[in-house]
């Protein structure tokens, strides 16, 4: 892929991530750019005692670009709706933000399915925007 198609589908945002890498020894950085597995180690080990999380600092260009390859653009922010999941997900703002509105308002009443359901969303939340963005695409 061009590096003009990568720009096209700029789906992350460099200046997120490295908001969310000061918080990055709970993984935070790694959840947005679609790595669950090494952000949930982050999580459990604060960043691998600090090592990681500083090593990430400069690896942040580099998961952006892999984003903006592997995810599909597309109407709904990825950012935006990250930033809902992040500090409302319990709410379920996120989920009504991509239309999910029934789910929406189960995490609302459910405190976000009791937390598993945030936790689930963490791990998968880009998927479901991609998946979402793709599926339209079928359909213009």
């Amino acid at each position: 892929m061009s590096h003009t198609a990568v720009a096209a589908n700029d789906t992350h945002s460099k200046i997120v991530g490295y908001l969310l890498w000061v918080f990055g020894f709970t993984g935070s950085h790694r959840f947005y750019y679609g790595k669950p597995i090494t952000g949930t180690i982050w999580f459990f080990t604060l960043g691998l005692l600090g090592i990681g999380w500083l090593i990430d600092f400069f690896l942040i260009p580099l998961m952006d670009r892999q984003a903006d390859l592997r995810f599909q653009a597309g109407p709904t922010s990825y950012t935006l709706a990250w930033i809902l999941l992040t500090f409302l997900g319990i709410f379920g703002l996120h989920r009504m933000y991509m239309g999910k509105w029934l789910t929406g308002l189960l995490y609302l009443v459910t405190g976000g399915l009791f937390l598993l359901g945030v936790l689930y969303d963490f791990w998968t939340l880009n998927d479901q925007i991609s998946m979402k963005h793709a599926r339209r695409g079928l359909f213009d």
